[in-house]
């Protein structure tokens, strides 16, 4: 089981308990999120997508209307079945 780093005061509305959700699966490590910003579009409900891959992971991006915020997972999962485990977590 994973573990969520708080380390900012500011998170995305929604997006702590789809974070909180993904650590419970065995193969993730820790989930951080991390800096945010505006994004040109919009997206009216939150969504997590999977971005590029780091050292010990993955980076994605969670948006909910004009707000975005990355996301590193740090996982050894592959991209695919971090997709699939984001789909679920993802709420509807």
């Amino acid at each position: 089981m994973g573990r969520v780093v708080l380390n900012h005061s500011t998170h995305i509305e929604g997006l702590i308990p789809v974070l909180k959700k993904l650590a419970l699966n065995q193969s993730i490590k820790t989930v951080t999120p991390a800096i945010i910003s505006r994004a040109r579009g919009r997206s009216s409900n939150l969504v997590i997508r999977v971005s590029v891959k780091t050292i010990n992971g993955y980076k994605a991006i969670a948006r909910k209307g004009k707000t975005a915020q990355e996301v590193f997972i740090s996982t050894d999962l592959s991209k695919d079945e971090l997709k699939k485990l984001l789909d679920n977590c993802n709420p509807r």
